[in-house]
Protein backbone atom coordinates (compact mmCIF):
# COMPACT_ATOMS: atom_id res chain seq x y z
CA UNK A 1 0.00 0.00 0.00
CA UNK A 2 1.23 3.71 -0.48
CA UNK A 3 2.53 5.35 2.10
CA UNK A 4 0.23 7.84 1.51
CA UNK A 5 -3.00 6.17 2.91
CA UNK A 6 -0.92 4.55 6.01
CA UNK A 7 -2.23 4.74 9.37
CA UNK A 8 -0.33 6.41 12.20
CA UNK A 9 0.43 4.41 15.06
CA UNK A 10 -2.30 6.64 17.22
CA UNK A 11 -4.66 6.32 15.16
CA UNK A 12 -4.80 1.90 14.42
CA UNK A 13 -4.97 2.00 17.95
CA UNK A 14 -7.97 4.12 18.45
CA UNK A 15 -9.59 2.22 15.31
CA UNK A 16 -8.48 -0.60 17.52
CA UNK A 17 -9.98 0.32 20.36
CA UNK A 18 -13.46 0.76 18.20
CA UNK A 19 -13.68 -2.26 16.04
CA UNK A 20 -11.55 -4.78 17.82
CA UNK A 21 -7.83 -5.63 17.62
CA UNK A 22 -8.80 -7.22 14.11
CA UNK A 23 -7.47 -4.02 11.88
CA UNK A 24 -3.59 -4.29 13.61
CA UNK A 25 -3.85 -7.76 11.73
CA UNK A 26 -1.83 -8.45 8.82
CA UNK A 27 0.76 -6.11 6.68
CA UNK A 28 -2.00 -4.60 4.61
CA UNK A 29 -1.61 -1.21 6.96
CA UNK A 30 1.90 0.16 8.05
CA UNK A 31 2.50 2.14 10.39
CA UNK A 32 3.70 5.91 9.57
CA UNK A 33 6.06 8.02 12.20
CA UNK A 34 4.21 10.51 13.46
CA UNK A 35 5.60 14.64 13.60
CA UNK A 36 4.01 17.02 15.52
CA UNK A 37 4.14 20.46 14.26
CA UNK A 38 6.65 22.69 15.59
CA UNK A 39 7.36 26.22 14.95
CA UNK A 40 10.73 27.24 14.24
CA UNK A 41 13.15 27.37 17.06
CA UNK A 42 13.15 30.52 18.63
CA UNK A 43 9.95 32.64 16.80
CA UNK A 44 9.17 35.23 18.36
CA UNK A 45 5.45 36.48 18.54
CA UNK A 46 4.58 39.72 18.98
CA UNK A 47 1.44 39.45 21.36
CA UNK A 48 0.73 39.86 24.74
CA UNK A 49 0.26 37.98 27.49
CA UNK A 50 -3.20 38.12 29.93
CA UNK A 51 -4.91 35.76 32.47
CA UNK A 52 -8.97 36.01 33.40
CA UNK A 53 -9.62 36.36 36.94
CA UNK A 54 -11.30 33.01 37.38
CA UNK A 55 -8.10 31.61 37.77
CA UNK A 56 -7.59 32.75 40.66
CA UNK A 57 -9.45 32.29 43.90
CA UNK A 58 -11.35 35.64 43.84
CA UNK A 59 -13.00 36.31 45.93
CA UNK A 60 -12.73 33.91 48.59
CA UNK A 61 -8.95 33.36 49.41
CA UNK A 62 -7.59 36.95 47.61
CA UNK A 63 -8.35 40.31 46.91
CA UNK A 64 -8.75 41.81 43.28
CA UNK A 65 -5.50 43.83 44.33
CA UNK A 66 -3.95 40.90 45.76
CA UNK A 67 -4.91 39.02 42.80
CA UNK A 68 -3.66 41.93 40.09
CA UNK A 69 -0.56 42.23 41.50
CA UNK A 70 0.47 38.33 41.74
CA UNK A 71 -0.35 38.67 38.08
CA UNK A 72 1.87 41.43 37.56
CA UNK A 73 4.49 39.35 39.66
CA UNK A 74 4.42 36.16 37.31
CA UNK A 75 4.90 37.92 34.80
CA UNK A 76 1.69 39.12 32.80
CA UNK A 77 0.78 42.43 30.46
CA UNK A 78 -2.55 42.23 31.72
CA UNK A 79 -5.92 40.85 33.54
CA UNK A 80 -8.98 40.23 31.91
CA UNK A 81 -11.93 41.12 34.61
CA UNK A 82 -15.00 39.71 34.91
CA UNK A 83 -18.70 41.68 35.52
CA UNK A 84 -20.97 40.46 38.27
CA UNK A 85 -23.86 41.10 40.08
CA UNK A 86 -21.73 41.27 43.25
CA UNK A 87 -18.23 41.71 43.07
CA UNK A 88 -15.88 44.52 43.16
CA UNK A 89 -16.58 44.72 39.46
CA UNK A 90 -20.70 44.45 39.52
CA UNK A 91 -23.57 46.40 38.73
CA UNK A 92 -22.99 47.80 41.84
CA UNK A 93 -19.89 49.51 41.80
CA UNK A 94 -19.94 53.26 40.43
CA UNK A 95 -18.38 54.70 37.93
CA UNK A 96 -15.75 56.28 40.24
CA UNK A 97 -14.99 52.80 42.13
CA UNK A 98 -14.32 51.14 38.54
CA UNK A 99 -12.04 54.23 37.73
CA UNK A 100 -9.93 53.85 40.96
CA UNK A 101 -9.54 49.76 39.90
CA UNK A 102 -8.22 50.78 36.65
CA UNK A 103 -5.89 53.33 38.28
CA UNK A 104 -4.61 51.16 40.53
CA UNK A 105 -3.89 47.92 38.08
CA UNK A 106 -1.94 50.62 35.94
CA UNK A 107 -0.33 51.68 38.99
CA UNK A 108 0.33 48.26 39.76
CA UNK A 109 2.01 47.92 36.30
CA UNK A 110 -0.58 45.87 34.57
CA UNK A 111 -3.30 46.84 32.12
CA UNK A 112 -7.37 45.51 31.86
CA UNK A 113 -7.02 43.41 29.10
CA UNK A 114 -10.22 43.17 28.36
CA UNK A 115 -13.90 42.80 30.38
CA UNK A 116 -16.18 39.76 30.31
CA UNK A 117 -19.24 37.85 32.34
CA UNK A 118 -21.00 35.10 32.86
CA UNK A 119 -24.40 37.14 33.01
CA UNK A 120 -24.57 36.89 29.39
CA UNK A 121 -26.30 33.02 29.69
CA UNK A 122 -28.68 33.76 32.56
CA UNK A 123 -29.67 36.57 30.95
CA UNK A 124 -29.46 35.54 27.23
CA UNK A 125 -29.79 38.45 24.82
CA UNK A 126 -31.87 35.67 22.64
CA UNK A 127 -34.12 34.26 25.63
CA UNK A 128 -37.58 33.87 24.47
CA UNK A 129 -38.61 35.10 27.84
CA UNK A 130 -38.99 38.94 26.72
CA UNK A 131 -38.01 39.49 30.29
CA UNK A 132 -34.49 38.39 30.53
CA UNK A 133 -33.94 39.59 27.23
CA UNK A 134 -34.63 42.87 28.49
CA UNK A 135 -32.48 42.50 31.43
CA UNK A 136 -29.66 41.48 29.22
CA UNK A 137 -29.53 44.30 27.01
CA UNK A 138 -29.41 46.62 29.76
CA UNK A 139 -26.89 44.43 31.02
CA UNK A 140 -24.66 44.69 28.42
CA UNK A 141 -24.89 48.97 28.43
CA UNK A 142 -23.84 48.63 32.04
CA UNK A 143 -20.69 46.49 30.98
CA UNK A 144 -20.32 48.49 27.92
CA UNK A 145 -19.96 51.70 30.45
CA UNK A 146 -18.17 49.50 33.04
CA UNK A 147 -15.56 48.82 30.53
CA UNK A 148 -14.71 52.41 29.21
CA UNK A 149 -14.41 53.59 33.43
CA UNK A 150 -11.84 50.45 33.70
CA UNK A 151 -10.18 51.89 31.01
CA UNK A 152 -10.78 49.14 28.63
CA UNK A 153 -11.78 48.65 24.69
CA UNK A 154 -12.76 44.87 24.84
CA UNK A 155 -15.76 43.89 25.99
CA UNK A 156 -16.84 40.06 25.42
CA UNK A 157 -20.37 39.61 24.26
CA UNK A 158 -22.32 36.30 24.34
CA UNK A 159 -24.82 37.22 21.58
CA UNK A 160 -27.00 34.26 21.79
CA UNK A 161 -27.91 31.15 22.70
CA UNK A 162 -30.34 28.66 20.27
CA UNK A 163 -29.82 26.24 23.82
CA UNK A 164 -28.21 26.69 26.73
CA UNK A 165 -26.62 23.28 28.43
CA UNK A 166 -26.46 24.04 31.87
CA UNK A 167 -30.26 25.57 31.86
CA UNK A 168 -32.01 24.94 29.50
CA UNK A 169 -35.14 26.66 28.59
CA UNK A 170 -38.31 25.09 28.46
CA UNK A 171 -38.19 25.60 24.57
CA UNK A 172 -35.20 26.01 22.54
CA UNK A 173 -34.71 28.90 20.76
CA UNK A 174 -34.91 28.23 16.71
CA UNK A 175 -31.85 29.52 14.53
CA UNK A 176 -33.08 32.00 12.46
CA UNK A 177 -34.92 33.92 15.74
CA UNK A 178 -32.07 33.31 17.64
CA UNK A 179 -30.32 35.42 14.62
CA UNK A 180 -32.65 38.32 14.81
CA UNK A 181 -33.03 38.81 18.18
CA UNK A 182 -29.26 38.63 18.71
CA UNK A 183 -29.17 41.03 15.81
CA UNK A 184 -31.52 43.58 17.38
CA UNK A 185 -29.51 43.02 20.69
CA UNK A 186 -26.12 43.95 19.24
CA UNK A 187 -27.51 47.28 17.21
CA UNK A 188 -29.32 48.60 20.14
CA UNK A 189 -26.09 48.60 22.22
CA UNK A 190 -23.87 49.71 19.06
CA UNK A 191 -24.42 53.45 19.72
CA UNK A 192 -23.34 53.26 23.85
CA UNK A 193 -20.11 51.27 22.94
CA UNK A 194 -19.33 53.86 20.11
CA UNK A 195 -19.61 56.93 22.43
CA UNK A 196 -17.75 54.62 25.19
CA UNK A 197 -15.07 54.14 22.31
CA UNK A 198 -15.80 50.23 23.51
CA UNK A 199 -15.18 47.44 20.90
CA UNK A 200 -18.59 44.85 21.39
CA UNK A 201 -16.80 41.28 20.76
CA UNK A 202 -19.02 38.40 19.67
CA UNK A 203 -17.29 35.39 21.64
CA UNK A 204 -17.68 31.76 19.80
CA UNK A 205 -19.21 29.35 21.89
CA UNK A 206 -19.03 25.26 22.50
CA UNK A 207 -21.99 24.69 23.19
CA UNK A 208 -24.76 27.31 22.25
CA UNK A 209 -26.09 26.06 19.04
CA UNK A 210 -25.19 29.34 17.76
CA UNK A 211 -22.83 30.80 15.11
CA UNK A 212 -20.90 27.50 14.66
CA UNK A 213 -18.85 28.17 11.43
CA UNK A 214 -16.40 31.17 10.59
CA UNK A 215 -18.49 32.32 7.56
CA UNK A 216 -21.36 32.61 9.57
CA UNK A 217 -19.60 34.37 12.80
CA UNK A 218 -18.03 37.00 10.26
CA UNK A 219 -21.64 37.20 8.21
CA UNK A 220 -23.07 38.02 11.75
CA UNK A 221 -20.79 40.75 12.52
CA UNK A 222 -20.01 42.40 8.90
CA UNK A 223 -23.98 42.89 8.69
CA UNK A 224 -23.44 45.81 11.42
CA UNK A 225 -20.71 47.70 9.44
CA UNK A 226 -19.46 48.90 12.29
CA UNK A 227 -15.80 49.43 14.38
CA UNK A 228 -18.19 49.15 17.22
CA UNK A 229 -18.76 45.39 16.63
CA UNK A 230 -15.60 42.59 16.33
CA UNK A 231 -14.84 39.30 17.48
CA UNK A 232 -13.69 37.84 20.54
CA UNK A 233 -11.70 34.28 19.35
CA UNK A 234 -11.87 31.44 21.87
CA UNK A 235 -9.80 28.70 21.30
CA UNK A 236 -11.05 26.30 23.27
CA UNK A 237 -14.56 26.83 22.74
CA UNK A 238 -14.73 25.01 19.18
CA UNK A 239 -12.09 22.52 19.91
CA UNK A 240 -14.81 19.93 20.58
CA UNK A 241 -15.07 18.84 17.11
CA UNK A 242 -13.45 21.94 14.81
CA UNK A 243 -9.88 23.36 15.00
CA UNK A 244 -9.33 27.11 16.16
CA UNK A 245 -6.17 27.43 13.50
CA UNK A 246 -9.03 27.04 10.46
CA UNK A 247 -11.37 29.70 12.34
CA UNK A 248 -8.44 32.45 13.06
CA UNK A 249 -7.04 32.56 9.35
CA UNK A 250 -11.04 33.16 8.38
CA UNK A 251 -11.74 35.20 10.84
CA UNK A 252 -8.89 37.67 10.07
CA UNK A 253 -8.54 40.90 11.11
CA UNK A 254 -12.25 40.95 12.75
CA UNK A 255 -10.82 39.65 15.60
CA UNK A 256 -10.36 41.98 18.34
CA UNK A 257 -9.11 39.91 21.80
CA UNK A 258 -8.66 35.99 22.47
CA UNK A 259 -9.15 33.59 24.94
CA UNK A 260 -6.17 31.13 24.47
CA UNK A 261 -7.84 28.59 26.26
CA UNK A 262 -6.55 24.74 26.28
CA UNK A 263 -8.76 21.76 25.99
CA UNK A 264 -8.54 17.92 25.12
CA UNK A 265 -9.73 16.17 22.71
CA UNK A 266 -9.36 12.99 24.69
CA UNK A 267 -12.41 14.32 26.82
CA UNK A 268 -14.10 12.96 23.57
CA UNK A 269 -17.79 14.49 22.72
CA UNK A 270 -19.00 14.76 26.78
CA UNK A 271 -19.56 18.49 27.43
CA UNK A 272 -17.50 19.05 30.22
CA UNK A 273 -15.83 21.98 31.75
CA UNK A 274 -13.04 19.42 32.93
CA UNK A 275 -12.60 19.02 29.12
CA UNK A 276 -10.56 22.56 29.00
CA UNK A 277 -6.88 22.25 31.02
CA UNK A 278 -4.23 23.97 32.30
CA UNK A 279 -1.80 25.85 28.88
CA UNK A 280 -0.10 23.10 26.73
CA UNK A 281 -2.22 19.92 28.86
CA UNK A 282 -4.16 19.51 26.17
CA UNK A 283 -4.67 18.84 22.11
CA UNK A 284 -4.37 22.05 20.60
CA UNK A 285 -1.56 22.33 17.82
CA UNK A 286 -0.19 25.58 19.39
CA UNK A 287 2.24 26.30 16.52
CA UNK A 288 -0.45 26.41 13.91
CA UNK A 289 -2.75 28.64 16.09
CA UNK A 290 0.18 31.21 17.20
CA UNK A 291 1.55 31.01 13.32
CA UNK A 292 -2.56 32.02 12.20
CA UNK A 293 -2.56 34.72 14.55
CA UNK A 294 0.27 36.15 13.10
CA UNK A 295 -0.75 35.68 9.49
CA UNK A 296 -3.67 38.08 10.31
CA UNK A 297 -0.93 40.43 12.11
CA UNK A 298 -2.92 39.92 15.41
CA UNK A 299 -0.55 41.30 18.24
CA UNK A 300 -3.33 41.98 20.82
CA UNK A 301 -3.97 40.09 24.04
CA UNK A 302 -3.57 36.10 24.63
CA UNK A 303 -5.88 35.28 27.69
CA UNK A 304 -5.31 32.07 29.71
CA UNK A 305 -9.14 31.41 31.02
CA UNK A 306 -9.48 28.97 33.38
CA UNK A 307 -12.57 28.24 35.66
CA UNK A 308 -11.25 26.36 38.56
CA UNK A 309 -8.71 27.53 40.81
CA UNK A 310 -6.13 25.48 42.53
CA UNK A 311 -7.08 24.67 45.46
CA UNK A 312 -3.48 25.06 46.90
CA UNK A 313 -0.92 27.05 45.95
CA UNK A 314 -2.93 28.50 43.61
CA UNK A 315 -0.04 30.96 42.67
CA UNK A 316 1.16 28.21 41.16
CA UNK A 317 -1.44 27.66 37.91
CA UNK A 318 -0.77 31.36 37.59
CA UNK A 319 2.99 30.88 37.19
CA UNK A 320 2.75 27.55 35.26
CA UNK A 321 1.01 29.99 32.48
CA UNK A 322 3.04 32.39 32.48
CA UNK A 323 5.86 30.37 31.67
CA UNK A 324 3.93 28.49 29.34
CA UNK A 325 3.01 31.55 27.59
CA UNK A 326 6.52 33.14 27.60
CA UNK A 327 7.77 29.90 25.64
CA UNK A 328 4.74 29.65 23.28
CA UNK A 329 5.75 33.32 22.09
CA UNK A 330 9.61 32.72 21.88
CA UNK A 331 10.31 35.11 25.14
CA UNK A 332 11.91 31.83 27.28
Amino acid sequence: MSDRYQLGRRELLTYAAAFGPAVLAGGAVGLAQETPARSAPGKRYNMKKSINLWALPYPGKMSLIECLQLCKDAGFDGVELNYDLESDVSVQASEADLEKIGRTAREIGIEISGLCSFLFWPYSLTSNDVERRTKGRELAEKMVHAAAALGTKNLLVVPGAVYIPWSPEPTPVANDVCWERATEAIEAVIPHARQAGVSLNMENIFANGFLLSPAEMNRFVDQFESDAVGIHFDTGNIMQFQFPEHWIRQCGSRIRNVHLKEYSKQAGTQFTLESFRPLLDGTTNWPAVLDAFEATSYTGYLTFEYFVPFPHWHEALVHHTSDALDRMLGRS
